[in-house]
């Protein structure tokens, strides 16, 4: 049986780093934050504080 030349390992490789990494980007960017949060952190309350001397 014939060994596999080093340029079809490279070849794989580099075929199989370029889907890993689109399918990485894909997910990262389809992601869609909840609503929710984004009006948890609208409502954030701030006291002011009176100092008396």
């Amino acid at each position: 049986m014939p060994q596999m030349a080093p340029i079809s390992w490279l070849s794989l490789f580099l075929f199989f780093s370029i889907i890993f990494i689109l399918f990485n980007m894909i997910n990262y960017f389809i992601y869609i934050p909840m609503s929710s949060k984004s009006n948890k952190l609208n409502k954030i309350y701030s006291t002011t504080m009176n100092w008396k001397w």
